[in-house]
Parts: C-alpha cells; sequence; structure tokens
C-alpha cells in the first residue's frame, strides 16, 4: 500500500507537470511561435512521438517539463549570433542566445518567440502556472465540496468541570479553580449545540467567536441531545486562552482574555459550500505566500533535520521526494477510503498552488522571470513612445543569463538539501 501511494502520487505529479507545459504550448501555438518539443521529464528520452511541427515524449527524470521555443531571446547587436567570448560571463550570454536559435528553419523568422508583443510573451509564460493554479482551486473543490474536511463541530467531545487558563497546560483541576460554566449549565459529552444567546449556528468558528466575545454574560445555550432540543443557562466566564490569527487558526504560544465556556468541540467530516470553499482557499493561498517569503527562515533547522539531531518540523520545506512518501503514508492510514483518496486529493492541490507561486518568482530561469523581462521591455518601449525617443527594441533576457545560472545554483543546493532531509527524516503524518 505504501508502494501503491508512491505510485498514485507519481502519476499526479506526471499529470501537474503535463498540465502546466500544456498552457505554454497551446498559447504559444495560438500566437504563432513554433515549438519544436513539448516533453515532461528530464534527462533521457524514453518516449516521444512527432505530431505536425512539434516532438511529444517523455523523458526518464520525473521531476520537471520543458516545451522548446525558438527564439527565445534577440540575436546580438549586429543582427547575428555572436561568435563565443573567452568572457565566462558573456559566455553564458551567447550559449543561451544560440540555443534559442537552434532548429531555425526558412520561414522561422516570423516565429520567433521574441518577436511576439510583450503582453503575448506574458500570456504564453503566464499561461503555464497559470494552469496549476486552475488546477488546484478545482482539486481543492472537489474535497471541500464533494469528500468534505476534518475540522471541529458544534458537537460537544468532552466537558471541563472547571476553569483552567490555557497557558498553563495542565488537565487536573485544583480547589481553587471555578467550575466551567459548561458544566455548571448541565452540558454533556455528544451534546450538538445548535443555538448560543438567541442565534442559531451550525459553524463552529462563528460559535468560538461568539462565545469569546461574550465574556461575562449570561447566556441561553441550545443543544440537541437525543432527538431533543434542551435549554441550557451558563454565565461566560472570563479565561486566558490561545490567540486566534485571521484565518480561525491557533497560534501558537500565545493567548488573550476572553469568553470561556468549558467544553472540547468534537472532529468530523464536513462538506463546505461554494461561498465558504472559496473563503477556505483565499486563506490558503495567503498561507502558502506567507510560507514561501518565510523560506529562507527554515533552512537552518532544515540544515539541523538533516545532518544534526534535529527534529524535522511538520511545517518543514518538502521536495518530491518526501511529498511521494507522505503519499505513500495515506494509502497506508486506516482511514475510509474515501478520506484517504481525498487526502491524496488534497496533496495534489497543494503541490499544484506551491508550483503557481514558486513559478511566479520573477526571477530566470522560471516563468515568473521571462513575464518580468517582458514586463520591463513594454515599460521601455511606452517610455519611449510617449518621450518620443527612439525604439529601445526588445529586451534582452539573455543578459540575465548569469543571474539565472546562480539562481538556479541556489535551487539546485536548496533542493539537496531538502532531498536529503527527506530521505534521513521525513515529515511523518502518523
Amino acid at each position: 500500500m505504501f508502494i501503491l501511494g508512491i505510485v498514485v502520487f507519481a502519476v499526479g505529479l506526471l499529470f501537474s507537470i503535463a498540465w502546466h507545459e500544456l498552457g505554454h504550448l497551446s498559447t504559444a501555438k495560438m500566437f504563432g511561435i513554433r515549438v519544436p518539443q513539448y516533453m515532461v521529464g528530464f534527462g533521457p528520452t524514453i518516449w516521444s512521438r512527432s505530431k505536425g511541427e512539434t516532438e511529444y515524449g517523455i523523458k526518464a527524470i520525473p521531476f520537471g517539463g520543458y516545451i522548446r521555443m525558438i527564439g527565445m531571446f534577440p540575436p546580438g547587436p549586429d543582427g547575428r549570433l555572436e561568435a563565443r567570448s573567452t568572457s565566462p560571463w558573456r559566455g553564458m550570454i551567447e550559449d543561451a542566445r544560440s540555443a534559442a536559435f537552434e532548429e531555425l528553419k526558412p520561414g522561422d523568422e516570423t516565429r520567433l518567440f521574441y518577436t511576439r508583443k510583450p503582453w503575448k510573451r506574458v500570456i504564453v509564460m503566464f499561461a503555464g502556472p497559470f494552469m496549476n493554479l486552475i488546477l488546484a482551486f478545482g482539486l481543492f473543490l472537489t474535497v471541500l465540496m464533494g469528500f468534505g474536511i476534518t475540522q471541529e463541530t458544534t458537537t460537544v467531545s468532552s466537558v471541563s468541570p472547571c476553569v483552567i487558563a490555557q497557558s498553563e497546560k495542565r488537565d487536573e483541576c485544583q480547589k481553587a479553580d471555578p467550575a466551567s460554566p459548561a458544566a455548571a449549565a448541565g452540558m454533556k459529552a455528544d451534546d450538538k449545540i445548535v443555538a448560543f444567546d438567541g442565534t442559531r449556528t451550525d459553524d463552529w468558528d462563528t460559535l468560538s467567536d461568539r462565545i469569546r466575545e461574550s465574556a461575562g454574560k449570561d447566556v441561553t445555550i441550545v443543544v440537541e441531545r437525543d432527538g431533543r432540543e434542551v435549554t441550557l443557562h451558563a454565565e461566560i466566564a472570563t479565561n486566558l486562552v490561545a490567540k486566534k490569527d485571521s484565518s480561525g487558526a491557533y497560534v501558537q504560544g500565545e493567548y488573550i482574555k476572553a469568553g470561556f465556556l468549558g467544553f472540547s468541540a468534537a472532529e468530523g467530516v464536513v462538506t463546505l459550500g461554494l461561498g465558504d470553499s472559496v473563503t477556505w482557499m483565499g486563506d490558503r493561498v495567503g498561507d502558502a505566500v506567507d510560507s514561501l517569503v518565510a523560506l529562507p527562515s527554515k533552512i537552518p533547522a532544515l540544515w539541523d533535520a538533516a545532518f544534526g539531531d534535529g527534529p524535522r518540523e511538520q511545517d518543514s520545506p518538502m521536495g518530491i521526494v518526501g511529498a511521494a512518501r507522505v503519499g505513500g503514508e495515506i494509502a497506508t492510514l486506516d482511514i475510509p477510503a474515501s478520506q484517504q483518496l481525498a487526502m491524496f486529493v488534497f496533496l495534489l492541490a497543494g503541490f499544484n498552488l506551491s508550483l503557481f507561486l514558486f513559478n511566479m518568482l520573477p526571477l530566470l530561469p522560471l516563468d515568473g522571470g521571462h513575464i518580468a523581462g517582458a514586463l520591463w521591455e513594454s515599460l521601455r518601449r511606452t517610455t519611449a513612445k510617449v518621450l518620443r525617443r527612439p525604439d529601445p527594441g526588445p529586451f534582452d533576457v539573455a543578459k540575465l543569463m548569469p543571474v539565472a545560472y546562480v539562481v538556479a545554483g541556489v535551487f539546485v543546493c536548496f533542493t539537496l538539501l531538502v532531498l536529503v532531509a527527506d530521505l534521513v527524516n521525513p515529515v511523518r503524518i502518523s
């Protein structure tokens, strides 16, 4: 089952890569750019077939993919490919420019990528990541509205006998601890709260917020017990409780004074409506952006987990190998098959969301770097036109190739670090 989980994730990964490159391919062909190759994977080709002017294939290493467009970079200042220079930085530029003109055929002069207007190049480069974003949202909606997600409900799991500040991290009551409002009101495990202070509710987050806002108030609570509704009365206490962030998640180690009723909510699988699903996905995009920004700060702990005796944090960066291992663990969990499938879909959705955000970074060789180059060219040409100056021509993105090699080197080093951590000290979900 573990191996089956890895295989299922690998298939989903290959589809996500192919879907990404399909975005580039379809828009490039739409704008008349010649595309000699469409490949899923890197390294040796294990299967390919030519259709029209494009070779479609699968390569041995399923860690990425690409399409090859002719004329990605403009020619040199003299209008021709420059001779190879002895300068290593200039050599990088010339190598990139030469590769952009490989397989140039008669008639291709009007089908080069760099000759397209900047807005068309932006569309071609944005289409790939955008396909991942569409797939991520589609997969998230499938789980949220179809399978449902595990979250806290308005059903009571257990009742606290007394009021204990959550910062104290103890379970046993002491003589000085007052009885909890829930216990005093006669609330029992398995009660389902259906109304709080005169307002019907079936959402835990809303109920939790209303309890926190009601410190010191006498409230009526309607619970469903054994098929009938029972009305309880409670005086909401003031207690030190865990702080929530803007998305409703608890902030570890931070506490605030707020209303406290004194019960634990039971967890259950809950399906969301379209509106709640969109809100949930918006919160997850925000979380993903925050994680991407915080990525450099997690490298020391990741290094300690890979080469030292440090623990692997649950929110530690994880690569393809780590995600595949999680896929294997999902297949071994003792949960209903529907929930296993939901977790697989969630994992794949999160992977596609990460692909979108990562590729939108304005750095070469990522898609975002080419988008930034096209936008800069558009700005230069528009400014020249307004000031009635000569057209500066296409922006030579090839001049940024030395930076691209540095960025690629950093990415390779980071990928290797994550790979080692995923092998020797992986993130585990069970």
